[in-house]
């Protein structure tokens, strides 16, 4: 049983390995030999009453290719059965689920929509950020509005929906300046983190921070901390596939966040910062991460607490250089 994940379990036997998932009464299982497959199998169907479904090609709305080149995971069957629950399949596609000007707020003043339908809509796109984190920001953005949703929220959600018939997502490029105290009712900020393995972006949140930040260093922090988090139960899940890993790289694109982090002493700036955030220290101390300063133009993690404008290449040169030479590369990106 996983370490972590205790509804993950792993089998090495004569120097193969079994991996099993479960999530409620649905297994996924795999492994480095046809033998160990087959006999997981068999067994399983002399214990319970199971319906063996072959090569994993479906699961919980998600697709799954696999191939020579890698495994791909998408949903662009549930992307038409909402498009078309919604009627929407036949709109003009948007470029990005945003505009950099939309500032969403509670609208008291604007006219009530159907509350229920735009509940519906906010759902169905939280599942969808699993494969498209393009559209994470904005769908929680206006997520927050569901209690008492306006036109103004329903047409935000519109725009969510047109960028979906668009194929390509472009290449965000983010203004320079962070979500500090941005939402408009409560003045608290949004965190966003995108964590890689290898090559491959495989996990990624925006969220509203639980309390007011006094400044943008306290806002970055918190949202450093969240990564740091994220990649902990990364390196220990990781540790039962026999993976062990030294400092992980955690990029950050303010100099005070690494500042704050590396020096021990409590300045008066700092003193009020929550203390359940400053073991982000505490494991920098320890040798878990590594803190590194990269340009803000570079931070692809922008796009989780800001609306992005299609304008430049600057992703499109990072993700190619990520492609090329893996995530270390990226140091070459870093200011001095």
């Amino acid at each position: 049983m996983g370490s972590v994940d205790k509804t993950l379990f792993l089998l090495s036997r004569g120097g193969g390995t079994l991996i099993v998932q479960i999530y409620v009464d649905d297994i996924i299982f795999g492994g480095s030999s046809h033998a160990l497959e087959s006999s997981f199998g068999e067994q399983m169907s002399k214990e319970f009453e199971i319906s063996l479904m072959g090569e994993l090609q479906f699961f919980l709305g998600l697709q799954i290719k696999q191939g020579p080149e890698g495994t791909f995971v998408h949903q662009a069957k549930y992307t038409r059965d909402i498009l078309k629950k919604f009627d929407m399949g036949d709109s003009k596609p948007m470029t990005t689920p945003m505009s950099t000007n939309t500032a969403l707020d509670a609208d008291e003043d604007g006219e009530a929509v159907d509350q229920k339908e735009f509940r519906g809509m906010i759902g169905s796109l939280l599942y969808l950020t699993a494969t498209r984190p393009d559209i994470q920001f904005a769908v929680c953005l206006c997520a927050r509005y569901q209690a008492s949703p306006r036109t103004s929220h329903r047409q935000a959600m519109k725009r969510i929906f047109y960028s979906l018939l668009s194929l390509v997502f472009g290449t965000p490029r983010v203004p320079p300046f962070l979500d500090h105290a941005g939402c408009r009712i409560d003045r608290k900020s949004t965190s966003g983190t995108c964590q890689f393995l290898g090559t491959s972006l495989v996990s990624w949140s925006s969220h509203k921070q639980a309390s007011v930040s006094l400044s943008t260093t306290e806002a970055e922090y918190i949202a450093a901390a969240s990564c740091c988090s994220q990649l902990l139960w990364m390196k220990a899940t990781l540790s039962n596939f026999g993976l062990s890993f030294g400092r992980m790289p955690l990029l950050v694109d303010s100099t005070s966040v690494i500042f704050v982090a590396k020096n021990p002493v409590l300045h008066s700036r700092t003193k009020h910062i929550d203390m359940r955030f400053h073991f982000l220290r505490d494991h920098y101390e320890k040798g878990d991460i590594d803190l590194i300063h990269v340009a803000t133009q570079n931070q692809l993690a922008n796009i989780f607490h800001q609306a992005p404008r299609v304008e430049g290449v600057d992703n499109a040169l990072i993700k190619g250089e990520i492609e090329a030479n893996g995530p270390a590369s990226l140091l070459s990106w870093c200011d001095e």
